[in-house]
């Protein structure tokens, strides 16, 4: 048997750092948006007994360290089903170390797809649970959408969705280390404020232009990355109505209200960077193809 799942990025429309937490992690508010870049993932069942995966991305590790392998592991566990044996090999299109949680979609996506391939009939709740064990973000990805996630990332509550827009997504060749992220606003001033409640308050609403003046993210300003703010700035230059890294970066996402002026400023943008895109905010998360 072979199933298909479509596993989204995302884009964090804010992103509020509250203070670490006595068990290391950090409490965040988080404003999470599924977008229509995509990676594949394709399940097919053997008669090895093993879980094993493949990618077309030479740069991406294809052993026990692969979420995807973690997430497939956990589903077995959480299920109790034998594994009979599964290849899952996954089609990257999302860049790695961006913030984009590509990892974290594929690793949903498998979730998703095992439930089918095995019929276990799991409810969302119970895949989001599965999801949970392997890592914060992973969980949004079962419904995707638009999303307050609060805790250490795992609560989520359903927003209303973004208005209509057109995204450019820019990952210039530069990796973040969360660590350092997190440290970096550790060391820094007390937050008296929480741009996320401006951007739910934006989608409440139903005002885009609301959304886009709110966003925000703790680790773009902390960091100040010089790459980041170049690409912002280019893409406000070319009409962007907001722009923001996502998650602890170095993608940078732009948003447009007109398609034409979205392809322009990522034609100028490939110029120098290559893993640039177009793509559009979603309703969904990851969906069986």
């Amino acid at each position: 048997m072979e199933i298909k799942v479509n596993a989204p990025a995302k884009v964090n429309l804010a992103l509020d750092v509250l203070g670490k937490r006595p068990d290391g992690y950090h409490n965040v508010s988080l404003v999470l948006q599924a977008i229509s870049l995509s990676d594949t993932i394709t399940l097919t069942s053997n008669n090895s007994g093993i879980i094993t995966v493949t990618c077309d991305n030479p740069h991406i590790p294809c052993d026990k360290t692969n979420i995807v392998y973690k997430s497939a592991e956990r589903f077995f566990k959480f299920t109790g089903i034998t594994c009979q044996g599964v290849n899952i090999d996954i089609k990257k299109v999302i860049p790695s170390k961006a913030g984009l949680g590509g990892g974290s979609s594929d690793g949903a996506a498998v979730v998703m797809g095992l439930n089918v391939m095995y019929n276990t009939c799991l409810r969302d709740k119970e895949m989001e649970k599965i999801c949970s064990y392997v890592g914060a973000d992973v969980p949004f990805f079962i419904n995707g959408g638009t999303q307050l996630a609060t805790g250490i990332g795992t609560d989520m509550e359903m927003l209303h969705s973004m208005g209509d827009c057109f995204m450019v997504v820019c990952k210039p060749d530069v990796n973040v280390s969360t660590k350092e992220a997190y440290d970096a606003i550790d060391n820094g001033s007390k937050k008296q404020f929480k741009y996320s409640d401006e951007v739910v308050k934006g989608l409440f609403m139903r005002s885009l232009n609301s959304v886009v003046t709110s966003m925000y993210n703790d680790f773009d300003v902390f960091l100040n990355i010089k790459e980041v703010n170049e690409i912002k700035k280019l893409m406000y230059d070319n009409k962007a109505k907001g722009a923001c890294m996502s998650g602890s970066g170095s993608a940078v996402f732009g948003v447009f209200t007109k398609e034409r002026y979205a392809e322009k400023c990522a034609e100028i943008l490939r110029n120098q960077y290559e893993q640039t895109f177009v793509c559009k905010p979603i309703k969904i998360g990851c969906s069986v193809i």
